[in-house]
């Protein structure tokens, strides 16, 4: 009898390890069998196995204890990692266990878990992902001797875990010894596979960082900043060469100095995958948000950059232009006069297409007014007549012939890698000659007047051909001295000054005339009034600012009045007199937005009155910058203190949005910053605009006085 119930108890325990249904029932039954045969017990009166035994205990017969120490829940992620491990490793460590007795004191045939309720849980886990039965067998330890909460307490504060250290490295020695993927691994122990690589990535760091890592010499966040790259020679270096100040971003700066961020406009402009085609590779920090990476070859990147630009630049000078220069950078301080294309008359042909097209334009935009969509081939005709209207638009303005003869264009790149062109430009080796000869021994100057050789006056300065036949005629015609000129000059100067004061509209008409003269018409001193307007460029002080919608809007003004101005400064005055008094306004406006100077630098301590103008002005304009800067973590965020972003936030938001990114490190409290101020019309103090008094009250105090008026009655 006792060989049969032995036999019965080894059929049942294959059946455990092959994991069949039923199989806890099946043991219960045979040990039951098992102590009814060996005491002569009937099976329903069978002894509850005794302290220190090992058995294997049905799932659903396992209950969680209510003398357990730990009250805290088990996190779901902790089940899950448990869930995996159990499923690809089995049980490792058996669960402690003491029968339940019901209020009478007699067993009810289940148990209570006092040691191992995670790992209950995560089998519990299993079954509803339908991987094990509910009476899957589980290998317990009855402990009736010891108090059940001291027991869970100690199983739970009596322990010490794994070093950090220890763990990355097992990760990477499992990946490369087994040769098992980051899916693979995390599948293995219920974590993500970004969680093993971020491992993975922490075991390659250098043996000997990892050791002062282990030493307490860096802390994780440290380490984390090193493992941007593989590199441990790298590593080491800089490691090496920190001083006092180890915070992990300027690790990482260092380890990322020589490479260049995904943000550049280079790597916009080739792109990764060209990049990566071409042999390049890209270092990922997978610990922050790196914004796509870092290019690790940057003269490959720069190489790529030239060529394609270069290919480009070729395009542009098939148009005619003596030269097109391919830069990275637009050379804002290039010194060059420009050359604007003015307007010319469209052939018949186009301007039939452009009215049969405007025509067509207008009438869709008639019988869809007011819809809110559009229907998807109305929207796509809408684009392409949009289209066909700028290219002829484009046609009614072109260079004239001789400045592409002798000039030439930028090719270069704007700030968020778009390509950028600008023609026009004359160098000064190709600018016409001030001095032309027309015939032996006559010339003629640049303002068209004929000179001889060897014709002076008195003084020896060059006089006109017609200066001199007069001189030979007799005294009558002899020029004025300096000094006469000098005097006469100077009475007639008194006079326009009292005469222009008497006609503000002309003093306007001048003033256009001087700024616009000096702003249009390089080296060119064709203007009465002694005004010298002075305009310093911005792209030296604000990184980017040249290709901002701000920039542009100003530049396509500027290219307009450029165009519809007269090529020869001679006609500027004709031109002037023959425009609307609004226009000229226009004009003088714009001419004045070029000298204004709201710029604060450090070395001008004496301009503070000039500052305070500013002020004026900027309220006098009722000037709102929220059209044109928004805060970002590029802009604003990501350049100043931890405590400025929290203020920002705080002002904007509130106290409970800064405590909640309060804890953040630095990078992803600013761009947790830059989504909560996203539309709120935020502005640091420098760029706000004190509201005019003409302006009267906001609109929220306006609404406010509305609703208290109406209220009221």
């Amino acid at each position: 009898m006792a060989r049969t119930v032995r036999k019965a108890k080894a059929g049942a325990m294959a059946a455990v390890e092959a994991d069949i249904p039923n199989g806890g029932e099946m043991i219960g039954v045979l040990a039951e069998a098992g102590a009814a045969a060996e005491t002569g017990t009937a099976p329903e009166t069978a002894a509850v196995a005794g302290n220190g035994e090992a058995v294997f205990i049905p799932l659903n017969k396992l209950k969680k204890s209510p003398r357990n120490a730990r009250k805290t829940p088990h996190a779901p992620a902790t089940i899950e990692a448990l869930a995996a491990s159990i499923a690809v490793k089995g049980m490792l460590q058996n669960l402690v266990v003491e029968p339940e007795l019901d209020p009478a004191g007699a067993p009810t045939g289940s148990y209570c878990v006092t040691v191992g309720e995670g790992r209950r849980l995560a089998q519990l886990l299993r079954v509803k992902r339908k991987e094990i039965g509910e009476t899957k067998p589980v290998h317990c330890v009855i402990d009736t001797a010891h108090d059940p909460y001291e027991i869970s307490l100690d199983e739970n504060v009596t322990r010490e875990a794994m070093h950090p250290a220890d763990q990355f490295e097992a990760f990477r020695a499992l990946a490369e010894q087994h040769g098992w993927g980051a899916e693979e691994v995390a599948a293995r122990f219920g974590v993500t596979a970004q969680v093993v690589r971020q491992r993975l990535r922490l075991g390659a760091v250098s043996p000997k960082l990892i050791q002062v890592y282990r030493e307490g010499g860096l802390n994780l966040d440290q380490l984390m900043a090193f493992a941007i790259t593989e590199d441990h020679s790298r590593q080491e270096q800089v490691y090496e060469n920190l001083s006092y100040n180890r915070e992990p971003w300027i690790i990482r700066r260092d380890l990322t100095k020589a490479h260049v961020p995904a943000t550049d406009r280079r790597a916009i402009f080739i792109g990764a995958e060209a990049y990566i085609e071409a042999g390049g590779t890209i270092l990922r920090d997978l610990f922050t948000e790196d914004r796509g990476g870092f290019y690790e070859d940057a003269a490959l990147l720069e190489r790529l950059t030239c060529e394609r630009l270069e290919c480009i630049a070729a395009e542009v000078q098939a148009e005619g232009w003596k030269w097109v220069s391919a830069l990275i950078e637009f050379p804002h301080a290039h010194g060059l006069r420009r050359a604007y294309p003015h307007p010319v008359e469209l052939p018949e042909d186009e301007e039939a297409a452009l009215a049969a097209v405007q025509a067509e334009y207008d009438r869709l935009s008639s019988e869809h007014e007011g819809a809110e969509d559009l229907p998807p081939e109305v929207d796509e005709r809408f684009g392409e007549l949009e289209a066909e209207i700028e290219r002829i638009d484009a046609l009614c303005h072109a260079y004239d012939p001789d400045d592409i003869a002798r000039g030439g264009a930028f090719v270069t790149l704007r700030h968020d890698g778009i390509t950028r062109i600008e023609r026009g430009f004359i160098r000064p080796e190709d600018e016409k000659p001030a001095v032309e000869e027309v015939g032996e021994g006559v010339r003629i100057n640049g303002d068209g007047e004929i000179i001889e050789d060897g014709a002076h006056d008195e003084q020896g300065n060059a006089v006109s051909a017609l200066d001199a036949e007069d001189e030979e005629a007799g005294d009558a015609g002899r020029p004025l001295s300096d000094l006469l000129v000098r005097d006469l000059t100077a009475h007639r100067t008194l006079g326009l000054r009292l005469a222009l004061g008497e006609q503000p509209d002309m003093a306007l008409l001048a003033v256009t005339h001087a700024l616009a003269a000096q702003t249009f018409y390089r080296g060119v001193d064709a203007h009465a009034l002694d005004i010298r307007p002075s305009s310093v460029l911005l792209d030296g002080h604000a990184d980017g600012i040249g290709d901002t919608a701000a920039a542009k809007a100003l530049q396509d003004r500027h290219a307009g009045w450029a165009a519809d101005l007269p090529r020869d400064v001679v006609d500027l005055w004709g031109f002037l007199a023959g425009l609307d008094q609004a226009s000229v306004l226009a004009l003088f406006a714009h001419c004045a937005t070029q000298t204004v100077n709201a710029l604060k630098l450090p070395w001008d301590t004496h301009k503070r009155r000039a500052h305070e103008t500013v002020e004026r002005l900027a309220s006098a304009l009722a000037l709102d910058m929220t059209a044109h800067w928004t805060p970002t973590v590029r802009t604003y965020l990501g350049r100043v203190t931890k405590a400025q972003i929290l203020a920002a936030v705080r002002e904007v938001i509130g106290d409970e949005a800064a405590d909640r990114i309060a804890v953040m490190k630095k990078q992803p409290m600013a761009e947790a910053a830059e989504r909560l101020i996203a539309g709120t019309g935020w502005l640091p103090t420098l760029l706000r605009t004190e509201r005019p008094a003409w302006l009267g009250a906001p609109q929220d105090e306006a609404g406010a006085s509305e609703a208290a008026a109406d209220a009221a009655e």
